[in-house]
């Protein structure tokens, strides 16, 4: 059986070594974006089972962006995203005095950083086993 691949889109990196290795302990093939630009060609080029997405990158909200851009592609828009973010500080920032509409991205599920480890592969799983349902129907 082939090895399911994800692909972390966050830049930074200490963060990203530590929800990597959680993610390869559970047995999972990680590849590891540092940048929208790099991950946006990753997504393209690889074929992932799911990504996880960081929202503040770089100038800002660049994860925004990368998740907007997915949802427009015919090829890419199946994949799950998992957004893991320390958003709670910048929804304020994002979209102040405005109430956030819950699909105000095109994301699967939103964990907020720091995330549990096993938390985090429950996550992992179900958007799995419901990305393999929605291929079977």
């Amino acid at each position: 059986m082939t090895q399911t691949k994800l692909l972390i889109i966050d830049d930074d990196p200490d963060y990203v070594d530590g929800i990597k290795s959680i993610l390869e302990k559970a047995d999972y093939s990680v590849d590891v974006a540092y940048n929208p630009k790099d991950g946006f060609k990753a997504l393209e080029s690889g074929n992932y089972d799911l990504l996880l997405l960081d929202i503040m990158m770089g100038r800002g909200a660049e994860g925004v962006m990368v998740a907007r851009k997915i949802n427009k592609d015919p090829k890419l828009r199946n994949i799950p995203v998992l957004i893991i973010t320390g958003i709670r500080e910048q929804i304020a920032f994002l979209f102040p005095g405005q109430p956030v509409h819950p699909r105000f991205l095109p994301t699967d599920e939103l964990l907020e950083k720091p995330v549990d480890p096993k938390f985090l592969l429950e996550k992992v799983a179900a958007l799995l086993e419901e990305a393999k349902a929605k291929k079977a129907e």
